[in-house]
């Protein structure tokens, strides 16, 4: 439990720090003179660098423990978030926030992978739900605080500020994190990175959960919709900017409830179908958002039902993944999970840009949800096949 409380302090800020750079970001634009372009390419590279480093955690957990990792990520990612506030151009401020993106970058796949080893098949569940919601704490308290700092005491202590904290978690994770390396011994035991690979993706279950992550990742939560519904709400729709204020905070403090109340329940009645009732609540949730049309009741409904079920399965596929493969193999199998989740909602958002710039705001944005609907369909078929070996669970457990 103090493992997971201490990762679950370092997710909300990781994901606290997410929140606030948007805001940072327009105090800087009339600073350093830059433009839109300059903002969105620093975005891009930032999250590209974020994504794909989490592959080098397959090898990298084979020969440093994860307390050192996240610890020493943890002192990247509060100090680059720190350094920020001494740049007085566009290039130290990149670097240090790229090196600060990176430093964060551990804390899905290392901290997923360290709490399925510390926590037995019965809890692990209601483990990764609350680690996942630990993040949401801080997507959804951030923002009107990041904007009072960064009023009151400027930009640059703001970035300080937010940045102190994640230094002091992973002094915390250094000092009072134990694991037995018995994942690590293991994964080494098996042989090369190489086999671990092929092994991987011989595995048809896990295939299966990579190709439903895939799928999903269109219409998650936090990454997607919280940046397609304002718009929506907004644009087509025609809501008033205090409305879309409340109904987007309302549907980001779903983030927090739902998830932990998930895992408690894939504890109990098991992941496959807690995961296929999160898409088939998802993808009728996005269905009574659509229809709803001007109407304001409707598109309340629609946003209580998207804040249960749109963030649940991310996590609940976590821990399937965490109990389908075997210690051997979960820190290549995490990386490898969490480098596509990354990329895929970056390229699913790619494509509703897209599609919304070809055909406009008003057809291309409903056409986006219905395309998420439909990949939360196809996702619950792909996750029926899959295979839970409970005999190796009981063993677990029981070990």
């Amino acid at each position: 439990m103090r493992t997971l409380w201490l990762l679950s302090a370092s997710h909300a800020v990781n994901h606290a720090q997410a929140a606030v750079l948007p805001l940072i970001y327009l105090a800087i634009i009339p600073e350093f003179q830059l433009g839109v372009a300059a903002i969105a390419f620093l975005s891009a590279i930032g999250n590209s660098a974020a994504g794909i480093v989490q592959l080098s955690y397959a090898i990298v957990t084979r020969y440093l423990s994860r307390r050192m990792i996240l610890g020493w990520g943890g002192l990247l990612f509060g100090g680059g978030m720190a350094i920020q506030a001494a740049a007085n151009s566009l290039v130290p401020f990149a670097v240090a926030n790229v090196a600060s993106r990176i430093g964060g970058s551990p804390q899905h796949p290392v901290g997923n992978a360290l709490l399925a080893e510390q926590f037995p098949v019965q809890r692990r569940g209601f483990a990764i739900s609350a680690h996942i919601a630990g993040g949401n704490v801080g997507t959804v308290a951030v923002p009107l605080l990041g904007a009072w700092l960064i009023a009151g005491f400027g930009w640059r202590w703001t970035v300080v500020l937010f940045g102190v904290p994640a230094i002091v978690l992973a002094l915390a994770i250094f000092w009072l994190v134990r694991e037995s390396g018995a994942d690590r011994a293991a994964a080494r035991a098996h042989g090369s990175l190489r086999r671990a690979f092929g092994d991987i993706l011989r595995d048809r279950s896990l295939r299966l959960i990579f190709l439903s992550t895939v799928l999903a990742s269109g219409g998650r939560g936090l990454g997607v919709l919280n940046i397609l519904v304002p718009l929506y709400l907004s644009l087509v729709v025609g809501v008033d900017n205090l409305t879309v204020a409340l109904m987007y905070t309302v549907l980001v403090a779903g983030s927090v409830p739902s998830p932990i109340i998930a895992g408690w329940l894939s504890d109990r009645i098991g992941r496959k179908p807690l995961i296929i009732g999160a898409y088939a609540g998802g993808a009728a949730a996005l269905a009574v958002f659509v229809a709803a049309g001007s109407n304001v009741p409707g598109l309340w409904l629609g946003i209580v039902l998207l804040g249960t079920f749109n963030f649940v399965e991310s996590p609940q596929l976590q821990a399937l993944l965490s109990d389908v493969t075997t210690p051997a193999l979960r820190d290549a199998s995490f990386a490898i999970y969490f480098t596509l989740a990354f990329l895929s909602s970056s390229l699913w958002v790619i494509v509703y840009g897209a599609v919304v710039d070809l055909i406009g705001e008003s057809a291309g944005l409903p056409i986006s949800f219905v395309v998420m609907a439909v990949g939360f369909i196809v996702a619950a078929f792909v996750v029926l096949p899959i295979r839970i070996d409970e005999g190796r669970l009981r063993r677990a457990s029981a070990g």
